[in-house]
């Protein structure tokens, strides 16, 4: 398999070095629009034999087709952000290359009623490209990620081996990570984490479909394994609540963040001063996106990891029945930072976020997944993924909840926040 990975930040210089060990590929070409960037993460490779570097603009549709296919790449992956999605995506298509991303085409809030109206989805524009995928025998592995992606492996191992029947689905992801010399910084793209936050959350229900809630919606204390510990944890918006109701038969699916108190009022203070906004304003003789403007001044994540002490964990709380009788558990995969710096150089939010699809890729590459069309991680078979995953050396874990066990959610009976949607004015 020839391997193509569009930037070469935090992530894709991460799957880079987590490849290197591997056997699965031929040759492996990291492209960025700074050559520069591409280089750098090329030659820190123990071994950078089947390793080469590329510069494109992933704004073109043309020149990312002409480095599909002098790279010859099998697949192509997406380790940009999401405003990126359209043009590779459709690049992919036009070059009939397989496509690989780790978070969906944005969404798009309902214009006037955000809070009790849903505008266009996350991804629906991807999935909405299913048929003629199939029809060109090509497969997009959408939202391959830790969250999205490993999240959903974990629903589709737990509604083939776990459970009779599913009730609910809650993703839940937290972290005791702190980050020396900061009062602010976070571990992960501040543009992406802005998007996630301050759009409306979204909530599946087999009744109801799709449904928003206001920001920070439904806060309860869950308990994290790993010495983690108790954190309180929102609704925000995120891609398995479209994602796994379309493969797994339950009731419900959320999605919920342990931001903390502290960061919540940083983003709401984003929100209110209008920081996160992404319309140009004119500042002087150039015309800038605030959030952009925000995310310039604030530390780069993939820098932080000397600095970043801690873990963070990524799972999901399933509650149904087996056998006949009520039971809860809670699926999860956790990275430390000490162990992620020392072994692949990689802070422990990064190097989670890149592991998953380089497995992903081999499970592909040597043919135990197969398909076409536009599909998320829980369409494919689990158990192997997750097998694969330990012999990385990076396993996953599991609880049983319940009473005398490990604890449930508890709900803190505080309210969301119905935000106003403002928009910066075009000058």
């Amino acid at each position: 398999m020839n391997i193509l990975v569009i930037g070469a930040g935090g992530v894709g210089a991460s799957m880079a070095s987590i490849a290197e060990t591997r056997a699965f590929f031929d040759s492996f070409t990291i492209a960025d629009i700074s050559l520069a960037s591409a280089q750098k993460a090329v030659s820190e490779l123990d071994d950078p034999g089947r390793f080469a570097a590329a510069q494109v603009d992933a704004r073109s549709v043309d020149e990312l087709v002409a480095l599909i296919t002098r790279t010859k790449a099998d697949i192509v992956v997406n380790a940009c952000d999401p405003r990126l999605n359209e043009e590779i995506f459709e690049a992919c298509f036009r070059a009939g290359t397989n496509y690989l991303d780790m978070a969906m085409n944005l969404s798009r809030p309902h214009p006037t009623d955000p809070y009790n109206q849903v505008g266009i989805p996350l991804g629906q524009e991807q999935l909405d490209a299913d048929t003629a995928w199939r029809e060109k025998g090509l497969l997009a592995l959408v939202g391959m990620g830790v969250e999205p992606g490993l999240s959903d492996i974990f629903a589709r191992y737990a509604a083939d081996n776990l459970f009779d029947t599913i009730d609910e689905i809650g993703v839940r992801d937290g972290s005791n990570l702190s980050i020396d010399g900061y009062d602010f910084a976070p571990t992960f793209s501040i543009w992406t984490t802005i998007e996630e936050c301050l759009n409306p959350p979204i909530v599946w229900e087999r009744e109801r479909g799709l449904f928003t809630t206001e920001c920070f919606s439904e806060p309860e204390i869950f308990h994290f394994p790993a010495g983690i510990g108790p954190i309180e944890c929102v609704n925000v918006e995120h891609e398995e609540v479209i994602l796994i109701p379309r493969e797994v038969d339950c009731n419900r699916v959320t999605f919920k963040y342990g931001l903390g108190a502290e960061f919540i009022d940083w983003l709401k203070t984003f929100a209110y001063l209008g920081l996160d906004s992404t319309d140009p304003i004119r500042v002087g003789d150039v015309q800038v996106s605030p959030r952009d403007v925000l995310a310039a001044v604030l530390p780069n994540p993939a820098r932080l990891g000397h600095l970043m002490h801690g873990k963070t964990c990524a799972g999901i709380w399933v509650k149904g029945t087996s056998y006949g009788e009520h039971r809860e558990v809670y699926l999860y995969h956790v990275a430390d930072n000490e162990t992620t710096m020392r072994e692949w150089g990689s802070q422990a939010v990064l190097w989670q976020t890149a592991i998953c699809p380089v497995v992903a890729i081999e499970l592909l590459a040597t043919g135990v997944w197969k398909g076409t069309g536009v599909r998320g991680a829980e369409a494919f078979e689990a158990e192997p993924y997750l097998n694969l995953l330990g012999e990385y050396g990076s396993h996953h874990g599991m609880v049983e909840m319940g009473p005398r066990l490990w604890p449930g959610p508890r709900p803190t009976g505080q309210p969301g926040w119905d935000r106003p949607v403002r928009r910066a004015l075009r000058v």
